[in-house]
């Protein structure tokens, strides 16, 4: 505890010094920073030191997280709306991808887009009680937003099977090839089209690329339509509603438009989550949840898409590798984010910057 208290002292004497020379640094490495880890990303199943299923499941983890991170960016980090519930889209997203597939056969393909929308759906709902709320009042809505429809899908056992879950939810296939040492009769499975022997590491390894297609996607959205007209609408309401109002910008069409698109990544990250696992059961959509994404896009600073992977990776990928500690592994996760938040109070690596700045002329 001394050794953290004099960390977090020195951090704080040196934060302002080290965060400016930080930040300038960061600026400029960004392109080729960024271009290396997608480089890597592609790579890394492949990587010596990263062979195994355990490695890859830890990093699929990291990447449904760092979508989820996206998503809830745009809301906290980019319209500046507090949201406790961001889980409840999860839910919804999941629990849509798993429901349609049941009942209507429907591939992972057609439910993806679909999850999407009904997540997007009920982010709106949320977003007309709230149009008129900010700050605490706006965070406690939000998080009885989460609960109840967490209660919702506990105790509707007729349509959601209540706390049993529902099993049996089907996996992608890779255009329709499927990972099984067995298929069924007169079609081919993955591992006999491409003439390879049988292993369950293929079905992993596939669906690792393809949470980080749908990261890259979100990525590549979220930075696009902050260039947008509503993507600066949502940073202008994020410095100050007031003024955005006297601009003829409309409070009520940005917060919903923010809650929707927001909401509509938590459901394509919940349709994944649900075709990963098999099962899904309202147990896994707590409140903890919320707080852990949460805790992903204030570390990782508002509105920075780094910053955000830089967050998963501390918060979600290390502490996977230190389970063996047991206790002392919640003891280096809380001393991390007490050294992390002393040091860079808004986050490892702020984005509070407009998106596009008026340069003024020089006259002469």
């Amino acid at each position: 505890a001394l050794i953290i208290c004099c960390a977090g002292y020195f951090a704080r004497e040196n934060a302002s010094e080290i965060g400016d020379g930080f930040a300038d640094g960061y600026r400029k490495a960004l392109p080729w920073l960024a271009s290396a880890l997608i480089v890597f990303a592609l790579l890394l199943p492949f990587l010596p030191f990263f062979e195994g299923r355990r490695n890859i499941d830890i990093a699929i983890l990291v990447l449904t997280y760092i979508m989820l991170g996206w998503g809830l960016n745009i809301v906290v980090g980019l319209a500046g709306l507090l949201d406790l519930g961001y889980v409840a889209f999860y839910a919804v997203g999941a629990y849509s991808y798993a429901l349609l597939a049941a009942a209507f056969d429907f591939s992972f393909w057609v439910c993806l887009p679909l999850a999407g929308v009904f997540a997007g759906f009920f982010g709106i709902i949320l977003g007309f009680p709230v149009l008129r709320l900010r700050g605490d009042y706006l965070a406690i809505v939000t998080l009885g937003f989460g609960e109840m429809i967490r209660v919702i899908l506990l105790n509707w056992v007729s349509f959601t099977n209540g706390p049993d879950g529902v099993s049996g939810i089907p996996r992608p296939s890779f255009f329709g090839l499927e990972f099984k040492r067995y298929p069924p009769e007169g079609t081919e499975s993955f591992h006999q089209f491409f003439g390879l022997e049988y292993s369950s590491v293929h079905r992993v390894i596939f669906l690792y690329y393809l949470i980080l297609i749908l990261a890259l996607i979100t990525n590549y959205f979220t930075r696009r339509i902050r260039t947008l007209p509503v993507g600066r609408a949502w940073e202008a309401m994020r410095e100050d509603e007031i003024a955005c109002r006297s601009l003829g910008i409309n409070p009520r069409n940005t917060k919903l438009s923010a809650f929707a698109i927001g909401a509509m990544f938590g459901g394509f990250a919940g349709a994944f989550f649900a075709t990963r696992q098999g099962f899904i059961s309202p147990e896994s959509f707590t409140f903890l949840e919320s707080a852990i994404i949460l805790a992903v896009v204030v570390l990782g600073g508002m509105g920075s898409q780094m910053g955000v992977v830089l967050a998963a990776v501390v918060l979600i990928g290390l502490p996977e590798y230190i389970r063996d500690l047991q206790e002392y592994r919640m003891l280096a996760f809380g001393a991390g984010m007490v050294l992390i938040m002393t040091w860079r109070p808004r986050g490892l690596l702020a984005h509070r910057d407009p998106t596009i700045r008026l340069n003024a002329g020089k006259s002469s």
